[in-house]
């Protein structure tokens, strides 16, 4: 490699590490504070943790259409700022906060309606079904800045800036992570207090996110034809999400078919890979928001030279908690209970979670490289011929075979197979890599 070639490299590399550390932060804000929020309200007993429980069961769903949110206008905006124009790249997240508002709004109006009868659903427990009611009811207030903060996150991410973003989420998630012991021990105000802490938190967020799109000074008008455009994106990764839903799901039923020692066994690697995923995810936003601009500015060698560096980091990433997770296979288990007989089940799914994640980090960057480049459509339908086709079908057989976790974990496997082949595929063509302002 040339002298010139290996500065290129190495800018490209810094350059992807500096728009993925700062989102990484910013993904592991919330799943942090909320442990800290479980831990608090632990404390108060059985039932008010149990409320929180099924309350954030039902607020998981408000943080699956921000994350979709965020997604979506990332590739949208990164190629108008790759194309040079800014300003229209704000005017995405301009619409996308109409939209997040607008979704916000009608999703507490529903949960006012309709909090007693889901937490009831939810909760064997009456006592808790009534204390997750009322967390969920003011806990909703918060989801109107909670989407703010995602739409405000996906055009950001899209002009490259992740440095604000971090400082948002951030001091806001510290200042609750400070408050919601004060509300609920000093102020005794008990359950109440933990979901004031978590409105706290995602109403300040919102507002700073709000506060830097006005200063943009971009037309603040809401466009239906663009909103149209963005809901057609979301449309289908939301249906995306929903086949990994699914999947995760009926996994989790399945396990629990096969003994309580085999459900805790799974629950703990299929946690860690959640966490892996997380960090993964960082590289994926990255590619985001380089592959959206190259294709923006018409780079379409830009576009595929970010796609094939993301990818190596992805991949590198992944070898890397292959190598911890094997490393700890005698001691992680063993942190997160005591008993003998899950850590023999886990000792079965141990090396089906390491194998699998280096080819984890490379799909999670190539779903990146796809999004930015706004080729959701076909990620969308690969995802459902992963599931459909080899997920679903295994871990069913499974349980109809009694293969145990190893069946549940083989199908894991194929899921993720399947769309490694598919997202290989994919980019080693030309149908993907688009240039333009818009795709």
């Amino acid at each position: 490699m040339s002298p010139p070639a290996v500065v290129i490299d190495r800018s490209l590399t810094r350059r992807i590490a500096a728009l993925a550390l700062p989102a990484l932060v910013v993904l592991a804000a919330e799943p942090l504070y909320v442990l800290v929020d479980t831990a608090v309200v632990g404390h108060l007993g059985s039932v008010p943790l149990a409320a929180v429980a099924v309350g954030g069961t039902v607020m998981s769903l408000a943080v699956w259409f921000g994350t979709l949110m965020a997604y979506g206008t990332t590739g949208r905006a990164a190629r108008r700022f790759g194309a040079g124009d800014r300003t229209a790249a704000v005017e995405e997240g301009v619409q996308a906060s109409w939209l997040a508002l607008t979704t916000g709004v009608v999703l507490v109006l529903l949960a006012q309606v309709f909090a007693g009868p889901l937490t009831r659903a939810l909760a064997s427990d009456p006592e808790a079904a009534h204390a997750a009611a009322g967390w969920l009811r003011i806990a909703v207030l918060g989801i109107p800045g909670l989407l703010l903060a995602a739409a405000g996150n996906g055009w950001m991410r899209g002009v490259q800036d992740t440095r604000r973003p971090l400082y948002f989420v951030l001091g806001a998630n510290v200042l609750s992570a400070v408050l919601c012991p004060v509300l609920v021990y000093a102020a005794d105000w008990g359950l109440t207090g933990s979901a004031v802490a978590n409105v706290t938190a995602q109403s300040i967020t919102g507002a700073l996110f709000l506060w830097a799109i006005i200063r943009e000074r971009a037309p603040l008008r809401p466009v239906p034809s663009v909103i149209g455009n963005q809901l057609v994106l979301g449309r289908d990764l939301l249906i995306r999400g929903a086949a990994f839903q699914a999947c995760w799901l009926s996994a989790t039923t399945v396990a629990a078919r096969f003994g309580v020692a085999a459900l805790g066994a799974h629950q703990i690697a299929l946690q860690l890979w959640f966490f892996a995923a997380l960090a993964l995810d960082a590289v994926a936003i990255a590619a985001q928001s380089l592959v959206g601009a190259a294709l923006g500015a018409g780079d379409e060698p830009a576009a595929r030279e970010v796609a094939r560096r993301v990818t190596l980091v992805g991949g590198i990433a992944g070898v890397c908690f292959a190598v911890l997770a094997a490393a700890g296979a005698g001691i992680i288990p063993g942190l997160f209970t005591a008993d003998r007989a899950v850590h023999d089940q886990a000792a079965i799914v141990w090396p089906w979670f390491v194998a699998m994640l280096p080819f984890a980090g490379v799909v999670y960057a190539l779903d990146g490289v796809m999004i930015g480049a706004g080729d959701v459509g076909y990620l969308r339908t690969m995802t459902l011929v992963g599931a459909l086709g080899g997920f679903l079908p295994l871990i069913w057989l499974s349980y109809a075979l009694s293969w145990g976790l190893p069946g549940i974990w083989a199908g894991l496997a194929m899921f993720t197979l399947v769309r490694l082949v598919a997202l290989l595929l994919r980019w080693r063509g030309t149908r993907w890599a688009v240039v333009g302002a818009t795709r």
